[in-house]
């Protein structure tokens, strides 16, 4: 693996919204018609996996309902995993100069999404573990002292904001770098630790762009989600450099 990119200087927010605009403006309506699809498509799943919600007059079957909350399920997967890496790709294009098309964001790479889903996991499970522990913590200190069950929760909430930001670029590490699941996260950890706050005005600024898209009637989502993903692409290549290692471009 290339050596990570020179940190000593920090993470230049205003410079990777300025690229990630740019990126966006070159192909606007391929990002937001990719992103209309995948948000549909999602919402189908979503509501065929909740059949179990219809009034009980109007419930299948219970096998019906196992089955279609499986497929519900499965299906909500595949699509955030497609979605993540066409937008992704469609990003990485636009910031290199050029026009993304609509193949660009639907082509499937089977190898990217299992390398997506594995390190997602992972971390989801870590996210898991912390909370359980702390949740035990706060329980059995809460009965000893109440107060002192409020120690647990606060050192939980910390620990997995830290995480949690520190992992901010996991998506694009795993699949532009590829290395295994427990190298990805020590590779976003050690690149991002020394930037943590301004990643996380990053993050604030991101979320500014997505409040702005929910008021216009939440159709200006359709716009600002794949906006502030190209503006964490730039971001990502700002700190863990410009290399596509894994051939996710080919």
């Amino acid at each position: 693996m290339a050596p990570t990119p020179s940190t000593s200087e920090r993470l230049q927010v205003m410079q990777a919204v300025e690229e990630g605009w740019q990126a966006f403006c070159r192909a606007p309506w391929p990002f937001v018609l990719f992103t209309l699809l995948t948000g549909a498509l999602n919402v189908g799943f979503q509501a065929l996996g909740n059949l179990s919600a219809l009034p009980e007059a109007n419930q299948p079957a219970l096998a019906v309902l196992v089955l279609t909350a499986i497929a519900g399920t499965v299906g909500q997967v595949l699509v955030n995993l497609w979605g993540t890496i066409g937008l992704i790709r469609g990003a990485w294009t636009a910031l290199e100069g050029g026009r993304p098309s609509w193949a660009t964001f639907s082509r499937w790479d089977g190898s990217a999404a299992g390398r997506l889903f594995l390190r997602q996991l992972l971390f989801g499970v870590i996210l898991l573990v912390i909370v359980l522990v702390g949740l035990l913590l706060t329980l059995g200190l809460g009965q000893l002292q109440p107060w002192l069950a409020v120690l647990p929760a606060i050192a939980t909430f910390a620990v997995l904001i830290y995480l949690s930001v520190g992992q901010a670029f996991l998506p694009w590490v795993a699949l532009l770098e590829g290395p295994t699941a427990v190298a990805t996260l020590q590779r976003g950890r050690a690149v991002v630790d020394p930037q943590w706050w301004w990643v996380v005005l990053l993050g604030l600024v991101q979320g500014a762009i997505l409040l702005i898209g929910a008021l216009l009637c939440g159709v200006g989502l359709l716009a600002a989600a794949p906006l502030v993903l190209c503006v964490a692409t730039a971001a990502y290549r700002q700190l863990f450099g410009r290399e596509d290692r894994t051939g996710l471009l080919n």
